[in-house]
């Protein structure tokens, strides 16, 4: 069985010769683009042998129009296949299939109309602390902040059908404003559900599409009909448990298990990582399982300890 064909089996529900398995992390700044970026994800995936190779997107949504306060969203200029955000991006992913020649399943990171939105206004980093301020604009002014989320998910749509014309098998679709202390559930229901639906729409082409449900205290009920073929959350993070999210997404698979930033995959020895996924296959025996991490891992990471859990899983 292939790698390809292992997460596919999987996702699926049918027989696989063994648990596959998708880990991922932010390479140095040093690597977020060009010829270090490529070889970034190769030097990954040969060391790990992850089942699934997720493609990293440092090309955030630009912040070249100031946000600076509600009004200024309607300011937002549309974008095209020619934007450079998405041209760089795709240009990474087919040099990386070209080496690659898709030996794993390979998802194109979208980062979701949250997160975008919270990109566009100039931020990265700080995001705990400062996303508040998205909540804030909404209320403040809902039509303008709307007229500038539509012009941010219109462009992922077109950055979500590019990623899938170069090669990739899916998206993985990175979901913010699920947390229960950001919005309530009618602005998430009016302003924010609409333009993930629309981005995951555009990404119908493919049945291997990844949902990950980024922060702690999530309400993950929001997102119980976003189509997907599985589905990723903080299980570490004050969030449902795994078999908790399994009877909630039923019908798609599950991927994770391990924490991303502290526990046995950071901190312990190579027979405490063996024994913590022999104990999560042991766990979600005979559901739809490939075995993750709660997000992205420690950039500093060695290499070997994911190894380790992707060989443990065999």
């Amino acid at each position: 069985m292939t790698e390809k064909e292992r997460v596919i089996a999987a996702i699926n529900g049918q027989p696989v010769d063994h648990t596959p398995s998708g880990f991922w992390l932010h390479f140095p700044e040093s690597c977020f683009f060009g010829d270090a970026a490529v070889q970034a994800h190769l030097d990954f995936f040969e060391k790990t042998g992850t089942d699934i190779q997720k493609i990293m997107n440092e090309n955030l949504v630009p912040c070249d129009i100031p946000i600076k306060k509600a009004a200024d969203w309607k300011n937002l200029k549309s974008f095209s296949r020619k934007s450079p955000f998405i041209v760089n991006q795709v240009e990474i992913i087919q040099r990386i299939l070209d080496k690659t020649g898709g030996e794993g399943l390979t998802l194109a990171t979208i980062h979701g109309i949250v997160a975008s939105a919270w990109h566009a206004r100039g931020g990265s980093a700080g995001y705990e602390t400062g996303s508040g301020l998205l909540a804030a604009h909404l209320r403040e002014d809902p039509q303008a902040v709307s007229y500038g989320w539509q012009v941010i998910s219109d462009g992922l749509a077109i950055l979500t059908e590019a990623c899938l014309e170069a090669g990739a098998d899916g998206i993985y679709y990175a979901a913010l404003g699920g947390e229960e202390c950001l919005f309530t559930d009618e602005e998430f229901q009016t302003y924010i559900k609409p333009h993930d639906l629309k981005i995951l729409q555009a990404a119908k082409a493919s049945s291997c599409n990844l949902l990950h449900i980024c922060k702690d205290r999530l309400k993950l009920d929001r997102y119980r009909d976003y189509p997907c073929a599985a589905v990723n959350w903080g299980v570490y993070e004050q969030n449902l448990s795994l078999l908790e999210g399994a009877k909630l997404f039923d019908d798609r698979a599950i991927l994770g298990g391990l924490d991303d930033r502290s526990g046995v995959l950071v901190d312990g020895s190579e027979e405490q990582i063996r024994e913590a996924v022999h104990q999560l296959l042991r766990e979600m025996e005979g559901r739809r399982f490939i075995l993750g991490a709660d997000c992205t891992l420690p950039t500093e990471i060695d290499y070997g300890r994911i190894r380790t859990a992707v060989e443990a899983a065999k």
